[in-house]
């Protein structure tokens, strides 16, 4: 197999993009809707928010996954980052996804002081939690009926990865008795 080749995302990639969240595979598993608009994607690349990273990775030149990584901006939340990322449904169980990780998880380590990410993810995407996993993720909640999906709503897990221990021990919900 070719080798895997992640790079900043460029406006050029839109048509690519575009491909790869018009899959049914991919639309359903992202908060995207069906028929994204082309210009939408190419404007999202063109443009970046503080914080905001944008990850491709290609193989023989051509981009097969993406990963929008935003560091968030207030001043209390600064050390958390959150992603999505989406695989092109051909490119799927080739270690595309984890190439895209990897990256992502040595950019907040290694660069930008982010000590927790987080994500939601739909409770049915078993292969997307294991990879999840994989990188130190660990489930803190569920929320039920959280979006739409082929006219179901669906429930998403809350995930997060802490670079180190919180050396605050957790807090028990306001209505469980300790």
């Amino acid at each position: 197999m070719s080798e895997i080749v992640i790079r900043h995302a460029t406006p050029a990639d839109a048509a690519d993009l575009y491909r790869i969240i018009s899959q049914p595979e991919t639309y359903a598993d992202i908060l995207q809707i069906p028929h994204p608009s082309q210009e939408h994607i190419h404007e999202r690349l063109t443009h970046f928010r503080d914080g905001q990273q944008r990850l491709v990775a290609c193989i023989d030149n051509m981009v097969v996954g993406e990963l929008s990584l935003d560091v968030n901006s207030r001043v209390r939340r600064r050390h958390a980052a959150s992603f999505g990322i989406c695989v092109d449904a051909n490119y799927r169980q080739r270690g595309v996804a984890s190439a895209l990780m990897r990256e992502m998880v040595s950019l907040c380590d290694n660069w930008l002081g982010v000590e927790r990410i987080e994500l939601t993810v739909f409770a049915d995407n078993a292969a997307a939690i294991r990879l999840y996993q994989r990188f130190g993720f660990t489930t803190e909640g569920l929320a039920r009926c959280y979006a739409m999906r082929h006219g179901q709503l669906v429930d998403t897990l809350y995930m997060a990865r802490l670079k180190s221990e919180c050396s605050v021990p957790p807090v028990a919900p306001a209505d469980q008795k300790p």
